[in-house]
Parts: structure tokens; sequence; C-alpha cells
């Protein structure tokens, strides 16, 4: 990611000082979590596609900066909740919010931070941003209960698995792409292809997620997290519609009753390679890939351009 953080290097450090600020609170308790969380943060992924869709569409606000801030409030605040969720300990390498304190703090300072996003949004007056990232946090909920419901029954066909990884994973790289793009100059048509744009890409995103986790020489050891947590994604999905009767209902059987079984779990794995359920998944992740190119192609050629295929790029070859 080389080029995308040059283009942007000195954006993203003042982005990197408003969004301390945003966080910051009278409270001395809060003060310490969120300082904490902070020195945490991950990639930025999408803070910089905030960033690099505005510079693309005319030019990066002061907008265009509470827009980031709110995106990264947004996905800190959800990731926190996520952990209270499934009862994680770790996040990112580091011991969790959840972790250190507990249920109860974790589920406030979620809802903190989603307060701090509304109302910095509010008190500028941001309201079609505020707007398109509401509607991530809705699709996100939706997203979340739909693969609940489904998880529950070992039920899922391909569409359905598509619609909860466009509203759970891609709908908030889709608002923050649509956002940034309206925070350069209000334009509602480069808002709506770049949210196009950023729902490719984070399909794209959460397909290369779902390959981790069945290993190839590419991507590291296999650990079939998914497959413990009883999630049918889209290697699996591909593999159970592929093969017969008597395997499928051994597979399900396993995801039911084994799923804690690491030798059980290596032999899913190996069915689903060799039912070519990798290879199917790689294939989908590409081809959202190109047709994210295709959009991000109709805005002329230049350096930031470059930087987010860049970006891009980076979703479906990462290693980690």
């Amino acid at each position: 990611m080389k080029l995308s953080q040059s283009v942007i290097n000195a954006e993203l450090e003042l982005f990197e000082s408003r969004f301390k600020d945003a966080v910051k609170s009278k409270v001395p308790m809060l003060d310490r979590i969120t300082s904490f969380i902070v020195k945490r943060k991950g990639k930025q992924l999408r803070p910089m596609f905030v960033l690099l869709t505005a510079k693309l569409c005319g030019g990066i606000t002061e907008t265009t900066y509470r827009a980031a801030s709110l995106v990264e409030l947004l996905h800190t605040a959800t990731l926190v909740h996520d952990d209270v969720v499934d009862e994680s300990m770790e996040r990112r390498g580091f011991f969790s919010t959840y972790a250190l304190w507990k249920a109860k703090v974790s589920v406030l300072i979620g809802d903190y931070l989603l307060a701090k996003g509304l109302l910095l949004s509010l008190d500028n007056n941001d309201f079609r941003v505020l707007q398109l990232l509401s509607e991530a946090v809705r699709r996100m909920s939706e997203g979340e209960l739909l693969q609940i419901e489904k998880s529950r029954t070992l039920n899922l066909e391909e569409p359905v698995y598509f619609e909860i990884i466009s509203n759970k994973t891609a709908s908030l790289l889709a608002s923050a792409c649509a956002a940034g793009a309206f925070s350069a100059k209000g334009d509602e048509s480069h808002a709506e292809t770049m949210r196009n744009f950023g729902e490719k890409v984070g399909i794209a995103f959460q397909i290369k997620d779902d390959l981790f986790d069945y290993g190839t020489a590419d991507v590291g050891k296999p650990t079939g997290n998914d497959i413990k947590e009883k999630k049918l994604t889209l290697p699996l999905i591909y593999t159970l519609n592929q093969v017969d009767k008597n395997t499928r209902r051994r597979i399900i059987n396993v995801i039911k009753n084994d799923n804690k079984n690491p030798k059980k779990v290596r032999e899913i794995i190996g069915m689903v390679t060799d039912a070519g359920g990798i290879r199917y998944a790689t294939e989908k992740m590409n081809t959202y890939r190109d047709e994210a190119m295709a959009l991000l192609y109709q805005f002329p050629e230049n350096e930031t351009r470059n930087a987010l295929e860049e970006l891009v790029r980076f979703t479906t070859d990462r290693k980690f």
C-alpha cells in the first residue's frame, strides 16, 4: 500500500489527529480505554478509501475528514461490540476491550463511539454523510442477524450468503466510498458510482477472509475457525452443492457435532479443496475485484486512481 499511503500521507496524519480529538471525553476512564483502542488501530483501510475517493472526485475537504472519522468511529464501535458478542479475548494480536474491561464497559464504550460519530456529523450539518453511514449501520445489523438465523439451520444458499456479506461487511466500505465522493463536491452521481465500487471491493475483501480459513500455499496454514463457529462461507457452500448426498450429510454432521475436532475439521477442509470450493471462491473474488476496477476506470487515470487501484488489489492479494 506504499503508493496509497504516499499519495495521502499528509492527509492521513491530519486525519489521525482529528480522530484522536473526536474520541476525547471528560471522563478519565473513557479516555484511558479510547486511548488503548486508538493505539491498536488496524490498517485504516476505510479512512484511506474515504480520503482517496474524495481526492478522485474533486478534492479533500473538511467534510471529508469528518466523514473519515465517522467511518472509523462506526467501524471501531462495531468491533468492540463484536468482541462482546463473540466473547473474544483478542483483537489484532492484543487483549480485546472485552478481555480487559468485560461486557458492560465494552458495550458502553461501543455506544459512546457511535454517539460521538453521530454528533460529529450533526454538529457540522453533514446530514448526507450521516445518512449514508447510518444506512451502513442498519445493513450491518441486518447482515449479522441474518447470519445468526441461517447458522442455526445450516441451510445457506449462495444468494443468501452474498446478501449476508454485502450487508455485514461490504456496506460500510460502500458507504465510506460514497461519503468520500460526496464530501468532495456534493455530486450524487459520483457518490453512487463510488458506493457501487466500494460494495464490490467489500465483497471481494470478505471472500478473501473466507479463503484464509481454508488455507493455501498463498494464505498460510488452515485454521478452520469458520467451521468451528458453524459459519457457512462460499467455499463450503459451493462444496455442499457439488458433492453427493452422503458426503453432504457427512459434512453437515461434522459441522453440527464435531466442529471442535481438529482432525474432522481438517477432513472438511480437504473435501472443500478437492471439490473445487477454494478455486470457485477465488474466481468469484476476482470477478468482484474486476467489476470494481471497471467502475474505477470511469475516472481519468492519475496518481489517485492508481492509488485506489493498489488498495483494491491489496484486498485480494493480501497475506493476512
